[in-house]
């Protein structure tokens, strides 16, 4: 089976039906875009207002009440309250969010597919339907090569960066205009460092596998996936969060870890089974991840660029990083940051080195090493809490 043929299988009806609400909403955008000339339209995943979009729409409602901003979210979202108290929020997805996004003057979103369906409205987009300008505030650090955010391909009005060596890469390599890319700073970074850090918390949090997430023809060639818990994924985790040292060490100094796995493996939490009562399998409506990032003193992940926004708070982290051939060729080609040379924390490939290591940590009471704090001040351009203010500048001068 092809690629093309086993991907056919993730076209949903809602998909189908898009088209249609696309249609339908052609007529009353006209209306709305005459009645909002100025109007800004944010969001970021549908489910959740925890990213730079929400962080920039609390600033505007509090800072520039003036302009014109409305938020998407699913109504059924643990998130949906709390942006509907700070101003106008639309159903993604709907007939609703169609005719605001045709309408907008400036569509925001910190997810590359964050519309109201992402194959149709990239391909208004990319073929020039649209007129719009559409601004990327990011996920994440990029610090790969991820084609898929090439100018060719998403032809943003603004790239949002939060880090120089970023901004570089970015720059010389995603063939982006020199105005259509700005080093500004994550809009979720000012709400960072907020003091409320457990010293007995620890967090792991691994990055997602796309040939796990979302089978494709070649997903076999990385790993079984006919089962999850024979996955290269499952084994090493659930080995690493059921090991008997660290369960000791846990026990010892009356420490909790949350696992949290990336949100598109999320579906497979279920199959963690964990001994220790030490340990928590976190869920994503229950777990909010910038809360985690705060109130947590140690971070263990793989290759998430969330290592980032831990690390911008200058706290200790680890890679562990057992599946490193299979991530690069199945998943992310590598970019130009190096984990081993320009990282905040070890690389680790075994369990038992793993283990070690965070029994290191314990003792020295979760302190950042000096040589990774250097790398952080070279890396970062702006410690400040002026990153939402220097986004909505940066939008508003379109």
């Amino acid at each position: 089976m092809s690629d093309f043929t086993s991907r056919l299988k993730y076209v949903k009806l809602g998909d189908v039906l898009s088209v249609f609400l696309f249609l339908f909403a052609v007529i009353p955008s006209i209306i709305i875009k005459r009645i909002h000339l100025a109007l800004w339209l944010i969001c970021e995943d549908e489910n959740e207002a925890r990213d730079n979009g929400y962080w920039l729409y609390k600033h505007i409602k509090e800072k520039h009440p003036e302009i014109d901003a409305v938020y998407a979210i699913n109504k059924k979202s643990p998130d949906y309250q709390k942006v509907k108290i700070l101003g106008k929020v639309i159903q993604y997805g709907s007939l609703t969010h169609w005719i605001y996004y045709l309408a907008a003057d400036k569509n925001i979103s910190s997810q590359k597919g964050g519309k109201p369906n992402a194959a149709l409205c990239y391909l208004l987009e990319i073929y020039g339907f649209l007129k719009n300008k559409r601004i990327f505030l990011q996920h994440g650090i990029t610090i790969n090569d991820t084609k898929w955010l090439h100018y060719e391909v998403t032809k943003v009005s603004l790239f949002i960066c939060a880090a120089k060596p970023e901004y570089d890469y970015v720059k010389n390599h995603f063939k982006y205009p020199n105005e259509n890319i700005k080093l500004l700073g994550f809009c979720r970074y000012d709400n960072l460092n907020n003091g409320k850090v457990n010293r007995k918390q620890i967090l792991i949090m691994p990055t997602w596998r796309g040939w796990l997430a979302r089978p494709a023809g070649r997903s076999k060639e990385y790993d079984n996936i006919d089962d999850f818990t024979k996955t290269g994924y499952f084994r090493h985790w659930n080995a690493l969060l059921n090991n008997a040292e660290l369960g000791n060490y846990l026990a010892k100094d009356n420490l909790k870890v949350v696992f949290f796995p990336h949100r598109n493996m999320q579906k497979f939490i279920g199959n963690f089974g964990i001994k220790s009562s030490n340990i928590i399998i976190a869920g994503w409506r229950e777990y909010d991840v910038q809360e985690l990032l705060n109130e947590s003193a140690f971070l263990i992940t793989d290759y998430s660029s969330i290592s980032m926004d831990f690390a911008y708070m200058k706290k200790p982290l680890m890679y562990y990083q057992f599946d490193q051939e299979e991530f690069r060729t199945g998943q992310y080609g590598e970019g130009y940051f190096s984990y081993r040379n320009s990282g905040f924390g070890e690389v680790v490939t075994k369990e038992h080195e793993l283990v070690s290591l965070i029994g290191q940590y314990i003792k020295n009471g979760f302190e950042m090493k000096n040589e990774y704090i250097s790398r952080v001040s070279d890396f970062f351009c702006f410690t400040d809490r002026n990153n939402c203010e220097r986004n909505f500048c940066a939008i508003e001068a379109l």
